[in-house]
């Protein structure tokens, strides 16, 4: 019997797909949940390179994408939060160009207030799901850091 790895891999990988599918079919009957397959997309979280094979519902195809938006934050197939990173970072960016006439070196306010409203607009857009993506590495978090 000459059947090489890669051949059974696959097989194998593509049988697992297929109870997934089944699988997930019966869930979504049994909770009675109906997919908006245009809203909906997949994301294999995994450090190896190759893709995972396609998951479908109702005999449509979901795209399999690199990151996805969830409640606020940016998942990327690989978890390294640099999608989240960047983005939160471009958003800190102009919400304080927004906000520089009221914080910035020629307002009349005090240095506490001008802490205090950095404190109420600008922190909370970094801070948020910080418990999350602060594990990132050194090089990810340190493109928020540059930001404060």
């Amino acid at each position: 019997m000459n059947v090489k790895f890669s051949s059974i891999t696959h097989t194998t990988t593509c049988l697992s797909a297929l109870l997934f599918n089944i699988c997930l079919k019966n869930w979504l009957q049994k909770w009675k949940i109906k997919v908006n397959e245009t809203k909906s997309s997949h994301i294999t979280f995994t450090l190896r390179k190759d893709n995972c094979p396609a998951i479908s519902t109702n005999q449509t195809v979901l795209p399999q994408v690199e990151s996805v938006k969830y409640l606020g934050l940016h998942f990327d197939r690989r978890l390294n939060w640099k999608v989240h990173i960047t983005k939160k970072r471009k958003q800190t960016d102009l919400k304080a160009k927004e906000i520089n006439w009221l914080i910035g070196k020629k307002s009349n306010l005090s240095t506490e207030n001008k802490i205090l409203v950095y404190k109420a607009v600008i922190k909370p857009i970094w801070t948020y799901g910080i418990e999350l993506w602060g594990c990132a590495s050194k090089s990810n978090t340190a493109i928020m850091q540059r930001a404060q």
